[in-house]
Formats: structure tokens, sequence, C-alpha cells
């Protein structure tokens, strides 16, 4: 449990992950309630506020920035006159159903996102997030020490543009500051990992995606306007759910990030036999 935890009501909104946390000062954060918020976001992995309405675009940074730096990022709509704050509309396409970490394509993906939601439908258009600690705990150890040789490739592609980004980073990576391991690939951005013959890379990812979205390590969060998620992205997945008519209009600060670290590759990058070494380059789908 956080340190003094009892300054804020605390209530936990699944048996695996997340918590409502009420009484945050956005406007006004200590360093005693940073403290606080902190060691809840890395007990809990996504921290809910629903009495957070009427927060001002600088307040929303300036809460991100006591976090780290904050990501401009490159293409993603932004709100006018604030380069930090990324807009998702959900009527310019902004709906991520399909289970992820955020960019993982990147060599430095980023290590938190506090998402305010300001317009959404009277129903639906929920979010999901999975703890990928326990996904990592429920692999078999046999298949836990093949992970722990194991890299994945993650590639995004922009549509329409050139824009192209790959990372290479360890299936399993371990939380600098909780120590914990976790699964480190996605469905939406991890194509193949380089050891293993393209077969085997597809139904061992396939595999590990399953146990990052089963829904017993999942909690989900019904929005409702100016609500804010803050979650832990070297740990986490989510998905926005799409059953819902109308508008859904957010808007987040990404946190910058860190270098991924978990065990060394065990074994070379794999050729087929008596062929060049082409490594991974065959992409899943």
């Amino acid at each position: 449990m956080a340190k003094d935890s009892a300054r804020f009501e605390v209530r936990p909104v699944s048996g695996t992950l997340g918590a409502e946390v009420v009484g945050v000062p956005f406007g006004g954060l200590s360093e005693e309630d940073y403290t606080v918020v902190r060691e809840l976001l890395l007990e809990h992995l996504v921290l809910f506020f629903p009495d957070a309405a009427g927060l001002e675009p600088e307040a929303h940074k300036a809460f991100g920035r006591r976090f780290g730096e904050l990501e401009i990022h490159p293409f993603l709509p932004k709100l006018p006159g604030h380069d930090e704050l990324v807009v998702l509309d959900s009527e310019q396409g902004a709906k991520a159903d399909v289970w992820h970490t955020d960019v993982t394509f990147s060599a430095s993906p980023p290590i938190a996102s506090v998402l305010q939601i300001v317009e959404c439908p009277p129903a639906g258009g929920d979010t999901m997030w999975s703890n990928q600690y326990l996904a990592y705990e429920a692999v078999s150890e046999p298949l836990r020490d093949l992970l722990a040789g194991l890299t994945a490739v993650h590639v995004f592609e922009h549509p329409g543009t050139s824009y192209r980004a790959e990372a290479e980073h360890p299936v399993v990576r371990t939380h600098p500051e909780t120590g914990r391991k976790s699964l480190y690939v996605n469905r939406l951005f991890t194509r193949r990992i380089p050891q293993l013959a393209p077969g085997e890379s597809e139904l061992l990812l396939n595999h590990l995606f399953d146990l990052s979205e089963s829904p017993q390590r999942v909690c989900r969060y019904r929005w409702q306007p100016g609500a804010i998620a803050m979650w832990d992205n070297r740990a986490t997945q989510h998905y926005a759910v799409n059953d819902y008519t109308g508008r859904r209009v957010g808007r987040r600060v990404t946190i910058l990030g860190d270098k991924p670290e978990g065990e060394a590759a065990r074994w070379p990058v794999w050729a087929p036999e008596g062929g060049a070494g082409v490594g991974g380059a065959m992409a899943r789908g």
C-alpha cells in the first residue's frame, strides 16, 4: 500500500489492477501528494481520477510534468496552443480498439500517459487495461526460460505518409522501479521474434498475446466527462472499446520514456538452413 495513501480516498476497481483516487488537488499538487500518487500508480498500475472535471490544459500539462518530460507527438492532432496535449477524437478516427502498449516501436517508449475524457457517449466507449506482470507470471517455468533469451521487433507505419519506426526490445522487461518482470509484446505493434523461425515466432507471439489480453487480468472503466486515467505504460496494455455511437473526445499528455531492460538475447538471429541470415525479416501479417 502506498505511503500515506489515506490523504486520498482510494477505491480498487478490479481484483488485478486499477483504482479510483478521489481528492487529488490537480491545481496545486504538493511534493507529498506527488509521492503518494506515484506510489499508488506503481501499486495499481492504472489510476482513475473521477473528480477532475474542469481541469485546464495548463494544469493537465503541469500534472504530467511532475512525472517527467512531456512528448510532442510527431503527427497526432494537438489542442491549439498546447503542443503537448494530443486530442483523440473518435470522429477523426481515434478508436484504438486493439490491445496495445503505447509507442513500443520507439527505442524509448513512454513511461506513462494521462488521459482526460472531455466528451463521451451516454453508454459505451469504456477503456480496458491489462496487468502484464500477471501475464508473465501465468507463463510456465520452461517457457519463461525460453522467453528470457528472446527479443521482439515492434513496427509502426503511419497510413498515407512515409513515417515508419521500428525498435527491438526484450520479450520480458524488468520494471526499473519495482524490479518486477512483465511481458512486453502486444498485438498492435509487435511483428516478430528474430531469434525464431517465422512460423515459431507467430505461434509464440499469438500465445503471449492471448495471455496478455486474458479477462482475468483486466479492469474496465466506465468514463464520465472530465474523468482522468493515468497508467504505467511499462507494465500494462489497454484497449478502447468501440461499441458506441456518438462522439468520444479525449486529451492526453504522454511522459517520455526509458529504454526497456531485460535479459540479453541468448541466440543469434534465425536464418533458414543453408541460406543467408535473413533473420526475422518476414513480418507477421
